[in-house]
């Protein structure tokens, strides 16, 4: 009998281990990571032609080195308000919003590697190994959203109505989001994910890759990510981890889409756009062109652009924007298509 006492003894302790072990693991992993960031330099590290071109009904009348552009309101007369106010339409591309893709739960790249550690829990980030050994391997990131509208405080442009007022703030935490770690409950916010969980669907994102690395991705193929895969699942889990950049690229794409699902991020562009912003909860990736600020701010110019829309290839513009240690997370700024009618 004291035998199998202690026989029992030591299976209790054995299963007591095994089931601590998931949730002191991702403490002890994200305790050996480290927290480094910095706060965008808005005259050096900002790529200020992005926000061209800037029109007028569909003409162009501002434009350097082939800024790239969607369509925008043919009609260069536009009136809003019930009794109406007679302007133009103007469009351009506005600096509006932040989003960055990080390791270590709660650090806050953007905001100069502040680590806010609140004490919640929250799965740290992580390279996984695919049991067939053919090198292949997911990954799994947090992400922050921000808003930051620095046309506005920066004040380039004074007593402009088309631009959003407002101070950087951080809007969106993925670490106290329960479907950012979860396939099967993120499903509550995309359940239409699963028509497209298939190769035929899959494969059909060459096209998009082809679109965005030409140009802007195809907007009806709202299930792509251009040349990063697929939009689908809303979180954190990225099957195919094929550098750091074109992951975050991903999560960023992932996060925006997010927003507008969850009516956090709204429409600004296009005839319904001329008035103010719309509901929008299926994102337009068409809508937005990105520049990468963290940990190497792309501005050096290739073709005459920095920026780029959503599911361009990283091939050529993501070389060398990683390294170890303090270049492992990534943080951008989001250019969005923005159409305004000006009053006079």
């Amino acid at each position: 009998m004291p035998a199998l006492g202690r026989w029992a003894g030591q299976v209790l302790a054995r299963a007591l281990l095994a089931t601590a072990l998931p949730w002191v693991a991702p403490a002890q992993a994200a305790d050996s990571l480290t927290c480094t960031g910095r706060f965008p330099n808005p005259i050096t590290e900002i790529c200020w032609s992005c926000i061209l071109p800037i029109s007028i009904g569909s003409a162009t009348i501002a434009n350097f080195d082939g800024q790239e552009d969607i369509p925008n309101p043919s009609n260069p007369v536009c009136s809003c308000g019930v009794n109406p106010t007679i302007g133009l339409s103007i469009g351009f591309w506005e600096p509006a919003r932040h989003v960055e893709a990080v390791r270590k739960p709660f650090c806050l790249a953007s905001l100069g590697g502040i680590d806010l550690d609140p004490g919640i829990p929250a799965p740290a980030a992580a390279r996984f190994t695919r049991p067939e050994g053919d090198g292949d391997g997911g990954s799994f990131y947090q992400a922050h959203f921000y808003v930051n509208p620095v046309l506005y405080w920066l004040e380039v442009v004074t007593d402009f109505p088309c631009l959003e007022r407002g101070s950087f703030d951080l809007a969106y935490l993925t670490e106290v989001d329960p479907l950012w770690n979860d396939d099967e409950l993120t499903l509550i916010l995309n359940p239409e994910a699963v028509l497209f969980a298939n190769p035929v669907a899959v494969a059909a994102c060459a096209a998009d890759c082809v679109a965005a690395t030409a140009g802007f991705g195809i907007a009806e193929m709202f299930w792509c990510a251009g040349c990063q895969g697929g939009i689908y699942p809303f979180d954190g889990h990225v099957p195919y981890h094929m550098g750091g950049v074109r992951t975050a690229a991903l999560i960023a794409q992932r996060l925006t889409a997010k927003m507008h699902r969850e009516l956090l991020a709204w429409g600004w562009h296009g005839r319904p756009g001329l008035c103010g912003p719309y509901f929008l909860p299926a994102m337009d990736k068409t809508a937005y062109k990105t520049q990468l600020t963290y940990p190497v701010a792309n501005t050096a110019k290739d073709g005459g652009r920095c920026c780029q829309p959503f599911g361009r290839s990283t091939i050529v513009w993501g070389a060398g924007k990683e390294y170890p240690v303090r270049g492992e997370d990534f943080a951008f700024m989001l250019f969005r298509k923005r159409n305004c009618c000006v009053g006079y």
